[in-house]
């Protein structure tokens, strides 16, 4: 017992070790970019003091990050980073993700004493890592689609009082709080630097990935080729989303048990299969040799077509 306690605090030791380097290193970074006054998305500034970490997670990092662009050409992980607003590099996010389904897969293996389930969370734990990435995108888009009518009218209400479009998206900024702070405010950065203030909202609708924002760009659109007033506008659109929202809220609230039900059967059978390990190790033994590991990767495989099919019923409902 003594050995299994030293061997999850060493574990555990690395792991914060590990954190502790790569959040200094950000710690720099971000102090770097408030001197530079840089945007989001802006900020990889090549720096002496930037890069001054341990030899060994430097190392690490940038053999990560070469792996990422490699598979990854189109970026689409540091897109996901970006939406999820993890302020962390691809290679970085790679080597957090490794380093905690190593840590888990040595602690299973240290409590259950069976090395299939220490190399099942190892094996496992980019789709936790995956799954932690959709966990806050959604997250943020849904808070985003919430601050949105209020926006809209907070908006329309600067445009009423003569303010122009884009001193009422500043007003915006100073008052609202993120995620929709962050994104308008990026809006107002590249209109600083030139853009049109309409392709900068229809990036931040792709960026956000939220109908709604890209109806509301589309309307801005046709509002300033046709003409007529963007105030009256805005709150026709407000209120539009508001009843939306409403009617999502309802669908939310109906579909809650279908999604528990998939979260509790595919959770339950791994649960029981640790619990078991635990109590009495030698009982799933038979499981771990010859066609015991038929049968442990079809009922893996089994949870996981349950719990798709659950989900996609759940999830057909669109708004």
């Amino acid at each position: 017992m003594s050995a299994l306690l030293v061997a999850a605090l060493a574990a555990g030791g690395a792991a914060l070790v590990v954190m502790g380097i790569l959040l200094r290193g950000r710690e720099r970074e971000r102090a770097l970019e408030e001197i530079l006054d840089l945007p989001w998305g802006e900020r990889d500034v090549p720096s002496e003091a930037i890069e001054a970490r341990a030899a060994f997670v430097s190392t690490t990092v940038g053999m990560a990050s070469r792996i990422v662009e490699q598979f990854d050409a189109k970026g689409s992980l540091r897109q996901a980073l970006e939406r999820a607003r993890l302020p962390v590099r691809p290679g970085e996010y790679v080597v957090i993700v490794g380093s905690a389904g190593l840590g888990t897969g040595a602690v299973l293996y240290l409590l259950t004493r069976h090395w299939l389930l220490g190399v099942a969370a190892l094996l496992l734990s980019p789709l936790g890592g995956s799954f932690y990435l959709r966990y806050r995108m959604r997250r943020r888009r849904k808070q985003f689609e919430a601050q949105l009518p209020d926006a809209l009218t907070l908006i329309a209400g600067s445009l009423s009082a003569g303010h122009t479009f884009l001193r009422a998206i500043q007003l915006l900024c100073e008052e609202a709080p993120p995620p929709l702070q962050e994104e308008f405010a990026r809006v107002v950065y590249e209109t600083q630097l030139g853009d049109p203030i309409v392709d900068a909202l229809e990036r931040m609708a792709v960026r956000v990935e939220v109908r709604d924002v890209e109806w509301v760009v589309q309307a801005i659109r046709v509002q300033q080729t046709v003409g007529g007033k963007l105030a009256d506008l805005l709150h026709t659109l407000a209120d539009f989303i508001r009843a939306r929202e409403e009617v999502r809220r309802e669908v939310d609230v109906l579909t809650a048990e279908g999604r528990i039900s998939a979260y509790v059967l595919g959770a339950l059978p791994v649960i029981l299969l640790i619990l078991i390990s635990l109590g009495n190790p030698h009982y799933m033994t038979p499981m771990y040799r010859g066609w015991g590991y038929v049968w442990l990767g079809g009922t893996a495989l089994s949870i996981a077509i349950g719990m798709t099919i659950i989900l996609n019923m759940v999830r057909k409902i669109e708004v």
